[in-house]
């Protein structure tokens, strides 16, 4: 409830350049836990997207985002198989922490297909 005031802020920050690491790990650490407006779905796609597809982003980083989008994806169905594909394509090349989270990931996509769930 105290950040719902600042989530145009913060969010806005994930598209500066020059923002330190500690401050994007921060803010997609505390927005995997929040209830996110709608308005800012899209921006919050585009940059988790971005996250989890540059080598070069932090892998902590790369761990919420991904937390990010599946929790997206439950109101966005259709960004699931984009997610899939981009933890297929990373796989080989990503960390612990990425892979771990993106196992739980997978699992939960294979669930929800199987038993026949849109999501």
């Amino acid at each position: 409830e105290l950040i719902t005031p600042y989530h145009g802020r913060l969010i806005k920050m994930l598209d500066k350049p020059g923002v330190h690491n500690a401050v994007t790990r921060n803010i997609t650490r505390l927005l995997q836990a929040v209830e996110i407006p709608r308005k800012y779905h899209g921006k919050m796609m585009t940059a988790c997207f971005q996250f989890i597809s540059d080598i070069n982003t932090p892998a902590a980083v790369k761990a919420f985002s991904l937390t990010l989008l599946d929790n997206l994806s439950i109101k966005y169905p259709e960004i699931t198989a984009e997610i899939k594909l981009i933890i297929v394509d990373r796989w080989n090349d990503e960390t612990p922490a990425f892979k771990s989270r993106a196992k739980k990931i997978l699992r939960r996509i294979e669930k929800h297909t199987l038993s026949g769930d849109t999501q």
